[in-house]
């Protein structure tokens, strides 16, 4: 059943690609020279509309909770916008298709000596014929993999000084909403896009399950991040990360503050927290952001930038007042 409505959704997806690549970007293409691009294009094409078809669910499921169930009410929602923004370039897979075009040949390198030199790589479908290459267990297999993956993915980002500052332009929103999973910055972006398709290569996992993989990845993560009070579940917040249980991971002083704080790191599932004895079930609202954010005498009141580029901007001078702290200590 599942298998044959992700095959439909697939064949929608895979009709509009075609349309939209014959009608718009080919002729496009054509004019400026760029045929060279087109196959690649093509395949990008794919991800782009998946983006679109994600955010506009989720905006259409969520953003009704959030205007008649809000956890918090804000005067102004001008913080909200940069998040949009940044929601629109990680949803359409901007941030991915620069790092195809820039480091595709260095990639195809990489690959080259894998084969040339025989390097192994793990085949989870071959694991156990007749069950592992199901569709429906792999997929959930590679989730679990890759879930767990992004959970010390996520510890090391608050572990790490100067990675934290990159990270911190995430953490620095003190206006939780559905559009606020996408708050990163681009280099962190990058590293995260390098770092899970490396692993998902040397897993096994096929280019349609990697999409659906993301897909279902990014719609759970919104959720995490919505400004609403979703019905309770009993026990489904012990099976997936909840809006609550991501909530105090944002939290002032608990989630997040650099190195030296951290609950809450699961991504997609709890386990991991559970397991590695950092989850926190505190059910309570509490404010979220950056201490250093608060004014005097609470902080510092640190400015992380009000805009896209400012936030991007100001993360490098973090990075560079750390490591002048570092040089001199």
């Amino acid at each position: 059943m599942i298998t044959e409505i992700v095959a439909q959704l697939d064949n929608v997806v895979s009709t509009l690609q075609t349309l939209l690549y014959v009608d718009v970007v080919q002729p496009i293409f054509f004019k400026v020279g760029l045929m060279g691009y087109d196959e690649d294009t093509y395949d990008a094409l794919y991800w782009v509309i998946i983006g679109v078809l994600e955010i506009l669910a989720t905006f259409a499921i969520l953003r009704p909770l959030e205007a008649l169930r809000p956890i918090e009410t804000w005067q102004d929602r001008k913080a909200v916008r940069s998040d949009v923004f940044y929601t629109w370039i990680a949803k359409l897979g901007l941030i991915n298709l620069t790092f195809f075009f820039l480091l595709q040949p260095l990639f195809n390198h990489w690959q080259s000596l894998i084969a040339i030199y025989d390097i192994p790589n793990i085949d989870i479908d071959s694991v156990w014929p007749g069950v592992t290459d199901q569709p429906v267990v792999s997929f959930l297999i590679y989730l679990v993999i890759l879930d767990f993956a992004g959970y010390w993915y996520h510890r090391w980002q608050h572990r790490f000084g100067v990675w934290w500052e990159l990270h911190a332009v995430h953490h620095s929103q003190q206006q939780m909403s559905l559009w606020a999973d996408d708050r990163n910055h681009f280099l962190d972006d990058i590293i995260q896009a390098a770092f899970f398709a490396a692993l998902s290569l040397f897993i096994g996992v096929q280019p349609s399950q990697f999409v659906v993989l993301v897909a279902v990845s990014n719609v759970l993560q919104s959720i995490q991040h919505v400004n609403a009070h979703l019905p309770v579940v009993p026990f489904l917040d012990r099976l997936l990360v909840s809006p609550t249980f991501h909530r105090r991971h944002h939290a002032i002083g608990y989630g997040h503050e650099g190195t030296r704080y951290g609950c809450n790191f699961g991504v997609l599932f709890p386990w991991w927290d559970m397991l590695f004895k950092t989850a926190a079930w505190n059910r309570a609202t509490e404010p979220t952001g950056i201490r250093d954010q608060l004014p005097v005498p609470e902080g510092f009141a640190r400015n992380y930038g009000h805009g896209v580029w400012a936030q991007q901007f100001y993360a490098f001078g973090r990075i560079a007042q750390r490591l002048r702290r570092a040089a001199s200590a």
